[in-house]
């Protein structure tokens, strides 16, 4: 904080006001007293990071959530900004409003990131800053932890050891091993251990300085997180609110995105593709250029989802998933597929606001209906408004569902993402869709 509080306030100073009629004002408030404006600029960061959470970095935050950060503070710090030099006679341009704010970002983020990744280049190349860990329970939670830990070194984390609950496991002896090995951090799986076993390690914890930390029971998805509210001297869990939910601010600025990002592609490429692709489609088979479908969007809400006809005229085709060689898809269409151009009629969708540009893909209603009953957590993902692209589609999850595997590792992504939305995240999810666009050729593009 310190380091940022000395930028940003460095910066106020070197900034070019020749042009601003704040000169004179400036110069003399800061000569006569130079704590004015540095107590202001500081208060207002320090205050601001009590909301934005800017300095919550762990060893375990990823690129993407410090993006986020970053955003966040500075979003937040402009607008009060502008607020204060408006609402006050502390004349200032905009030009040079914009121009400390825009260095002070750059310098920030520089020194966040510089520290962020020297910190895990000084983990890796001189095995300090490490925290030492264990974990108790076996099962396919602790796996994946398991494996977390093992394969991302650079982020501080040595495993020791991790306990089979199921093989004549003793607590006394896990507790007896954390204290010889001086472990930093436990990590327990809910499922594994009985009441009286995790009311037994809380208090070790509590007593002896040690870090820990709970597995949920997930059911191969994840839980939704809990926030604590008091209520007098009575503590209170409840689910957290879905930072998408259509009263946040979240929702309005994902909405702008949706429609600038919309238009854009709509003007420039689809105003001059559409004609191109509605020849061709014509010249291969009969029927109509735009294909649509009934699905199911934001809170069960039927919609038509657009696509090009890739297909031939079939009456299959609102209960039949395509599949790897599906007879019905034409020689024109099996381009499409493979280059997901058959989707671009969608963004008139996210222009509509029937979906966004990023979201849990919308799936036929037949296959809703099916997943619904089987699937647990399934009917959360209709909680957002549905994607042209998502989290899933990213790391393979998208086309056809072949296996109970593929339909679970979906909503996992899925699920994940609305827990975790950020518009950073958004941008992520879109640039990744646009590489792999452009090198076409996925394993379930047809």
């Amino acid at each position: 904080m310190a380091i940022d509080l000395i930028i940003i306030n460095s910066l106020f100073v070197l900034i070019d006001f020749k042009n601003s009629s704040y000169l004179r004002e400036y110069l003399e408030t800061f000569f006569i007293n130079p704590a004015y404006i540095f107590s202001l600029l500081s208060i207002l960061w320090i205050g601001i990071t009590f909301f934005s959470k800017f300095y919550e970095v762990y060893r375990f935050t990823t690129e993407i959530r410090i993006f986020s950060l970053i955003f966040n503070q500075f979003f937040v710090f402009t607008l009060f900004l502008f607020g204060i030099f408006g609402l006050t006679d502390l004349s200032i341009s905009t030009y040079n409003l914009f121009g400390f704010i825009f260095s002070s970002l750059i310098c920030v983020s520089i020194v966040k990131f510089f520290i962020f990744y020297i910190l895990r280049k000084f983990r890796l190349g001189f095995g300090a800053n490490y925290r030492k860990i264990i974990i108790i329970g076996k099962d396919n939670s602790t796996d994946e932890l398991e494996e977390f830990f093992n394969t991302k070194k650079e982020l501080g984390y040595n495993h020791f050891k991790t306990f089979d609950t199921k093989k004549n496991f003793s607590l006394a002896e896990a507790v007896n091993y954390i204290s010889r090995k001086n472990i930093d951090e436990i990590y327990c799986s809910v499922e594994q251990l009985n009441s009286s076993q995790i009311r037994n390690i809380i208090d070790y914890c509590d007593n002896h300085f040690k870090t820990l930390k709970f597995l949920p029971r997930r059911d191969n998805l994840y839980y939704k997180q809990l926030d604590f509210q008091n209520y007098g001297y009575s503590t209170v869990q409840s689910f957290r609110k879905n930072p998408l939910e259509a009263d946040t601010i979240y929702f309005f600025i994902k909405r702008i995105y949706d429609i600038v990002f919309s238009l854009i592609v709509i003007l420039l490429i689809l105003s001059w593709l559409t004609p191109i692709i509605a020849i061709l489609i014509s010249l291969d088979s009969k029927g109509p250029v735009f294909f649509k479908q009934l699905r199911n969007g934001y809170k069960y809400k039927e919609f038509h989802c657009y696509k090009f006809r890739s297909m031939l005229v079939n009456d299959d085709a609102d209960e039949k998933q395509a599949t790897k060689g599906d007879y019905r898809v034409t020689n024109f269409g099996k381009f499409l597929r493979a280059s997901s151009l058959d989707e671009m009629p969608q963004f008139i969708n996210v222009l509509l606001g029937d979906m966004s540009v990023v979201g849990p893909r919308p799936h036929m209603i037949k296959e809703n209906l099916k997943y619904s009953k089987t699937v647990n957590k399934f009917m959360l993902r209709h909680s957002v408004k549905p994607g042209i692209t998502g989290l899933a589609q990213i790391n393979g999850y998208r086309g056809e569902i072949e296996t109970e595997k593929d339909i679970i590792n979906r909503i996992k992504y899925d699920i994940y993402y609305i827990q975790n939305w950020s518009f950073i995240l958004d941008i992520k999810v879109t640039i990744k869709t646009t590489i792999n666009f452009l090198k076409g050729g996925e394993e379930k593009a047809y």
